[in-house]
């Protein structure tokens, strides 16, 4: 409560505040409305100046009315106005203090103005809220011929009032300063004549002192000097029992127990002293003070902690279960591997509140697949001493009858068998091994079925032994809903495993399942899929025509089902593209396109799944015919080339962005490999791992080969992935290895043939005398009667240089090279044709056949198996059809 005076003091300042403001708002007010006709009233004298001047009777006949705006601007300027705006009767300005006006319509109600009158008014114009007056002006006739509008903007009308405002508020302020003086000298007399405080305050402070000392739930007691009981509220009464008559008493006499007695009398000073009341544990605060009289005492406080103390050892039970359930949920479920989930939470359980405990796991479960109903797999099994007899892990459980994980498997609810000592049906599934458990000393136990998503994955047996307390209800809440979490982490571990079972076996299939066989290279090669999930780097080795070989590695940004997939399509285009017999820059180019064309149909569809740009791919040819190797790389890593001395390079390969990117030209390089190198084709994760950037993953790579001695391919490999790959690396790896071959030179017969029809019969038997050399009489037929189809449309539809080359590799291959670009196309002929079937021979006679581009032209090829001849076709003679070319038109 405020005293009197406070209150009187509290009234006048507000009453003289709100006189001083509503003064100081009518001051405003009334500056706001001078100000403002102040300013049409000399809006008014300036306009009419301004229309009555002779100048500007006469400039408004003229032919450039405009001349006026210098005039305009330098009255407006002297007059302390915003504008002086000339215009003509129907409102067009001639001046304005803004240019870009002149020429428009005058913002003002002129009309009136036209027929002889004066207007003032306030307008929204170009300068913003403007007030101003529009005159006429009045030709020698006697006509109005023009109008004038003068005035200033809102803004330097409230300037003037602000200007005021310093001065109004000034008064106020001292006004205010002098009331409130006033005020205080008042308030003052006041205070001192009531002493701060009225009649009616102080009854009411005692009622109020008396009303919270009786309301509150602590007892206190006001005991004197003497160690007589002064005072004791209404719950001091209830708590002790103290009789009517206490007040005026003995604290010894009124039946407290000996040791409150004591206290009470002593005055001594204790703080949350725990003192015995009945039933009632109170907790009791003392502290000397002095009372009316000036003798001393004390005044104790009482609190009835019975209850708290039962509520705080719940609350404690309860904070070591959360903290429990919060540790668990940071433990268990770190990884998404199912065993070692299980094992986490065997090994959280012991010894934290179980000495023992085992996981077991539907068998189904461990493979990443739906749990069914079958036999179970112990996947964790912790204690806290060795030698215990439960079954160890990997023995495969059927739980059977009444044993506790048959029921708490088959009704999904946590069984508790609190005394194993005792006969529960728990013996039958084992008999013999229940002994053993029991003479080991454990004698509790709690089974908890794992179920997530309403589907039973396993069960989690917790056991007690020797001194430990047996399992309670309390345990069967607290330990299912551990069970509950760790069964959500094994299922995610599940899902995860079976997701990542379907990629590697997806990605599996979609790499290459063995090595094609070739004559050029010797290969080998690895993979290693990284430890998040299978990704997008791969690898293949495709033959190609002319006993060349093709090497490829890829990265495909990603890991995953997504990643696996698309790797699948790029290498199917790849195998295509070469199918085409491309350039390695041209099919890396071809693929490219691919790749944009992808993720444009992709995005143009609004999938979820990321795009393809940004994977990497390496392709390199090489020929053992001329020991040349033709290198390109979009965004990947060269190669690394080891020579037969040892000698360690890296080639450079021109650089080129990702696939996807496109629009940048994608050049080959051009390598000559002596027989016996070794070609090292890898994916960055070979190279960035274990915290190595890519140049220190290129140093250890090097000094890896660099240390190797010569070896099989498989050597070279195994050692390069020992040394530079993990257990389980961050990044998928992939790695090539390729030893070259050369062709044996007397494997490799070549011819030139002149544009002369003839020549054919002659190339034609030189090559059945190399055939006779190398042992292949058998196939000297089918050659020769390929031959002749080729070298007849080289030398009819082509241009030269012209050459014939038989390769003796793996395949016999004839090939027929000429200048021109033009390619032949296989046909059916018809009976009527009399050309178009010596193509059809060829397809029929040779494995496989096509063409391929070179720079000055293209080479017509065909494969032979050397695993027999080919038989000739049914009912016609190789010589007779052979003699078909030898009589060619010259």
């Amino acid at each position: 409560m405020r005293s009197i005076a406070g209150q009187v003091f509290a009234v006048q300042v507000l009453l003289v505040g709100l006189l001083i403001a509503a003064a100081t708002t009518a001051l405003v007010l009334q500056a706001r409305s001078d100000s403002k006709q102040e300013a049409v009233n000399r809006s008014t004298a300036v306009a009419r100046t301004v229309a009555t001047s002779p100048e500007v009777v006469a400039a408004i006949g003229a032919k450039d009315p405009t001349a006026l705006q210098p005039r305009a601007e330098q009255v407006r300027q002297r007059a302390h106005l915003d504008f002086v705006v000339i215009a003509d009767t129907k409102g067009i300005r001639y001046t304005h203090p803004r240019p870009e006006f002149i020429g428009k319509r005058l913002v003002a109600d002129f009309r009136p103005v036209v027929k002889g009158k004066v207007v003032t008014e306030s307008v929204q114009g170009p300068l913003g809220r403007e007030v101003q007056a529009t005159v006429p002006v009045v030709g020698d006739d006697g006509t109005v011929v023009g109008v004038v509008c003068a005035g200033v903007t809102a803004a330097d009308v409230a300037g003037r009032v602000e200007g005021r405002l310093p001065l109004v508020l000034g008064s106020a302020a001292g006004a205010l300063a002098l009331a409130t003086g006033g005020t205080v000298l008042v308030g003052g007399r006041l205070r001192r004549q009531t002493r701060g405080l009225g009649p009616a305050q102080m009854t009411r402070m005692y009622e109020h002192h008396d009303a919270v000392l009786h309301s509150v739930r602590e007892g206190v007691l006001i005991v004197d000097g003497h160690g007589r009981l002064v005072l004791a509220n209404d719950e001091a009464v209830r708590l002790l029992d103290l009789p009517p008559d206490a007040e005026g008493r003995p604290v010894t006499g009124l039946g407290l127990e000996p040791r409150t007695a004591g206290l009470l009398a002593s005055g001594r000073c204790v703080t949350d002293e725990v003192h015995l009341a009945g039933d009632r544990l109170l907790a009791v605060n003392q502290r000397p003070t002095r009372g009316d009289g000036g003798v001393s005492g004390s005044v104790a406080t009482l609190r009835d902690s019975t209850e708290l103390r039962a509520l705080s050892g719940k609350a404690e039970v309860a904070e070591r279960r959360l903290r429990l359930l919060y540790e668990a949920g940071a433990r268990i479920g770190t990884t998404l591997d199912v065993v070692r989930t299980a094992e986490e939470l065997a090994r959280f359980a012991v010894p934290r509140f179980a000495d023992f405990a085992t996981v077991d796991l539907v068998d189904p479960v461990l493979r990443g697949d739906e749990p069914g109903d079958g036999a179970m797999r112990r996947t964790a099994t912790r204690g806290i001493r060795a030698g215990h007899p439960l079954w160890r892990v990997g023995k495969m459980i059927t739980y059977t009858g009444e044993a506790p994980p048959a029921r708490g498997f088959g009704a999904g609810r946590p069984v508790l068998e609190a005394d194993l000592r005792a006969y529960g049906g728990w013996q039958e599934q084992d008999p013999e091994q229940a002994a053993k458990i029991v003479g080991y000393g454990i004698h509790s136990m709690l089974t908890v079925p794992l179920r997530a998503r309403d589907v039973t994955l396993g069960l989690a047996t917790f056991w007690r032994s020797e001194q430990s307390e047996p399992f309670d209800e309390d345990d069967v809440a607290l330990t299912e809903e551990l069970a509950a979490r760790a069964a959500v982490a094994i299922d995610n571990a599940r899902r995860y495993t079976r997701e990542h079972a379907m990629a590697v076996t997806l990605q599996r299939s979609l790499l290459p399942q063995g090595l094609p066989e070739q004559d050029a290279l010797d290969v080998a090669h690895r993979y290693q899929p990284a430890r998040s999930g299978v990704g997008g780097d791969w690898f293949d080795v495709i033959p190609l025509p002319g006993a060349r070989v093709a090497l490829v590695v890829g990265d495909v940004v990603g890991h995953g089902l997504h990643a696996a997939a698309t790797m699948g399509r790029l290498r199917t285009a790849v195998h295509n593209f070469s199918a085409l017999d491309l350039p390695p820059g041209e099919l890396l180019a071809h693929l490219d396109e691919l790749v944009s064309r992808f993720d444009q149909d992709q995005a143009a569809a609004g999938g979820d799944a990321p795009g393809i740009g940004g994977a990497t791919c390496l392709y390199a040819v090489y020929d053992p015919a001329t020991g040349r190797c033709a290198v390109a790389g979009a965004g990947h890593p060269g190669p690394a080339v080891v020579l037969p001395g040892g000698t360690v390079t890296f080639p450079d390969v021109p650089l080129a962005p990702p696939l996807g990117l496109g629009g940048e030209l994608i050049e080959s390089a051009e390598l000559e490999l002596p027989e016996g190198s070794r070609l090292a084709l890898f994916t960055d994760g070979l190279l960035r791992d274990r915290g190595r950037d890519a140049d220190e993953g290129l140093g250890v790579l090097r000094a890896t080969l660099a240390g190797l001695p010569e070896g099989t391919v498989e050597d070279t490999c195994q050692a390069v992935f020992q040394a530079m790959s993990s257990p389980h690396p961050g990044d998928d790896i992939a790695l090539l290895v390729a030893r070259t071959r050369r062709l044996d030179p007397g494997h490799v017969a070549e011819w030139e043939l002149p544009g002369d029809p003839a020549a054919v019969a002659r190339v034609r038997n030189e090559a059945a005398r190399q055939l006779t050399a190398w042992g292949l009489e058998e196939f000297a037929f089918t050659t020769e009667l390929i031959l002749s189809e080729l070298m007849t449309n080289a030398i009819r539809y082509g241009t030269a240089p012209r050459r014939v080359r038989l390769l003796r590799a793996g395949t016999l291959v004839c090939e027929v090279a000429d200048g021109s670009s033009t390619s032949p196309h296989l046909r059916r002929a018809a009976t009527t044709d009399e050309g178009g079937r010596g193509l059809f021979l060829v397809a029929q006679y040779a494995q496989r056949w096509g063409t391929r581009y070179t720079p000055n032209g293209k080479i017509i090829w065909a494969e032979q198996p050397l695993t027999g001849p080919v038989a000739p076709l049914g009912g016609i003679e190789g010589d007779d059809l052979l003699d078909q070319w030898d009589d060619l038109p010259g």
